[in-house]
């Protein structure tokens, strides 16, 4: 049974657009996020911009919904599979992230992991720096799927399948195209 790894913000959620709504006076709209991060974009800091983003994590978390097409393709395949989640989210945000994905996808996603993003005021252990790090400690993943070109070149190196979601910062994959090549369609 084949292993697919999970990126959860902009994959398995719509945390960047959700975010991006939710800022007052900001005349940028999500299909303009040509890059990610995208403080340079809204002429803030980084700082700023993931200050903000945590706040979000922080109050709003919670109350984003499932990306439809990947609930519906879990719902119909899942159990064929099996599912993990990585993600690279500040540790005072992971709990948070786990519990979401619990909640929405833990029918079929049974480990939840999370290669921190590091924060000025977080003072943790860096165990696994990056997602790669996890991959190639863990061992076991097959397919990693993400946002994020970097993650997906870096699992490409260490002899995983890498498929690229596509979103406005990147040239991947429409959702749907992966999940129906997932299935072999």
């Amino acid at each position: 049974m084949k292993t697919i790894v999970w990126d959860v913000d902009d994959v398995l959620n719509s945390l960047t657009r959700t975010w991006l709504e939710t800022q007052p006076d900001c005349a940028l709209t999500f299909a303009g996020l040509t890059e990610n991060p995208p403080h340079r974009l809204l002429g803030i800091s980084r700082e700023a911009y993931l200050r903000s983003l945590d706040e979000f994590r922080l109050s709003r978390f919670a109350a984003l919904e499932p990306a439809v097409p990947v609930r519906r393709w879990f719902e119909a395949h899942g159990h064929q599979f099996r599912h993990v989640a990585l993600t690279a989210t500040p540790l005072e945000t992971a709990p948070l992230s786990a519990a979401w994905v619990m909640r929405h996808f833990g029918r079929w996603i049974r480990t939840f992991a999370v290669a921190p993003s590091p924060r000025p005021d977080d003072p943790g252990p860096v165990i696994d720096p990056s997602k790669a790090g996890y991959l190639r400690w863990w061992g076991r993943a097959d397919v990693l799927i993400d946002d994020n070109p970097a993650h997906v070149s870096a699992a490409r190196t260490l002899g995983i399948t890498g498929l690229l979601a596509a979103q406005p910062w990147n040239r991947g994959i429409a959702i749907e195209q992966i999940l129906a090549g997932l299935n072999g369609e």
